[in-house]
């Protein structure tokens, strides 16, 4: 079983330190972070906002990940444990 409990800090420093992620500004307890796509890439910009909690719910993993363009949750929760 993958693991799926993550801090916003974990999700937010894999997101930026290896997901080519850049931080816009921060909203309160929440950071606010933009994807730009390639120049060869034919996708819109993404943008990701991460709450600063020391345990994130399933559910807003679910969202994070849908926001950054993961296509499987599963492997997208890997990635977040394996770079973290």
């Amino acid at each position: 079983m993958t693991r799926r409990d993550f801090s916003g800090e974990e999700i937010y420093r894999v997101l930026v330190n290896v997901g080519g992620v850049q931080h816009v500004r921060t909203t309160g307890d929440h950071l606010i972070l933009r994807w730009e796509p390639p120049a060869d890439h034919d996708s819109a910009p993404r943008v990701v906002s991460v709450p600063l909690h020391d345990s994130v719910s399933i559910g807003t993993l679910r969202a994070i990940a849908d926001s950054a363009g993961a296509a499987d949750f599963d492997a997208f929760c890997e990635w977040i444990a394996e770079n973290s």
